[in-house]
């Protein structure tokens, strides 16, 4: 089984642009640091990971070269989705220059961030969408909830750019017990997968959840991820680590063995698709899978 971390991080905090990242905040202690490819290789490899996706964390186009630095060093790195200013009059050159560095796949937009919750159907020129279809380029869509009926239009109207949710849409409220939440989460989701051929990643959900929670979360993430198989299939999800934001909450074992348990009930061809195969459909790994 060719396995594929879809979502990982690798950053130096010398570099500058993780405005994010604040040090002196306790509650980002554990991450505060440099993150390697050697710090990841051995958990990586302890799971059974062959490839990687590694996607930005600085909203600048130095991280999308820093990355790119790096993909050009490490066999292990397949793909970058990188950052680039798509307000920008230069923003396709820059598509375009990164374009040209074989394991540049997309870009994400920090949508998070982003007070305008439809800052993506409203501010970037539309035509730069073109542009990255005629690149065979992805966009990671880092949602949150609040953002699923806008990326719903927006996946509509775009039909022919590949798009994934990262981080099944951070549905933090839905985890918590808010039953209100769970069913917004749960409507547009089901509306996304049946009406687009957008893609979602099992990524970045234990540092969604309350401490309470953290100790058995299986239950809490199951209904979850049931609906998300039922909507999405195996062939649209892809797995994902989400190191090293992950050790916020757990590490890359734990996680992995947790998702172990949420696929057990499927078939091997399934879970194949889902840790390895999804993602190399997606980003166009195909060759190297």
């Amino acid at each position: 089984m060719f396995r594929i971390d879809s979502h990982c991080h690798l950053w130096e905090l010398a570099r500058g642009d993780y405005h994010w990242l604040d040090i002196n905040n306790p509650s980002l202690a554990a991450i505060a640091r440099d993150f390697s490819i050697n710090d990841l290789a051995p958990l990586k490899n302890a799971a059974g990971v062959d490839k990687l996706i590694v996607v930005q964390a600085a909203a600048t186009e130095a991280e999308t070269h820093y990355l790119l630095s790096l993909a050009s060093q490490y066999d292990d790195i397949a793909g970058v989705v990188g950052w680039a200013d798509i307000l920008s009059a230069q923003a396709a050159l820059a598509l375009i220059e990164f374009a040209s560095h074989t394991k540049f796949k997309g870009i994400r937009p920090m949508l998070q961030d982003i007070e305008d919750t439809q800052w993506l159907v409203t501010a970037p020129d539309p035509s730069i969408w073109q542009i990255m279809i005629s690149l065979n380029l992805r966009l990671d869509a880092l949602v949150q909830p609040r953002h699923l009926p806008m990326l719903h239009r927006f996946c509509q109207i775009n039909d022919e750019l590949p798009v994934v949710i990262d981080h099944i849409a951070k549905p933090k409220q839905a985890f918590a017990g808010d039953a209100d939440a769970f069913n917004h989460w749960a409507k547009y989701m089901r509306q996304i997968s049946g009406d687009t051929h957008a893609y979602c990643k099992v990524s970045g959900i234990l540092t969604e959840l309350s401490r309470t929670v953290q100790q058995n979360p299986l239950s809490t993430i199951k209904p979850a991820f049931d609906l998300l198989l039922e909507c999405f299939g195996p062939s649209r999800l892809m797995w994902g680590s989400d190191w090293p934001v992950l050790t916020l909450a757990s590490d890359y074992a734990a996680w992995h063995d947790l998702s172990s348990q949420l696929l057990s009930d499927l078939s091997q061809d399934e879970q194949a698709m889902m840790l390895g195969g999804s993602a190399a459909n997606f980003y166009g790994l195909t060759d190297t899978a």
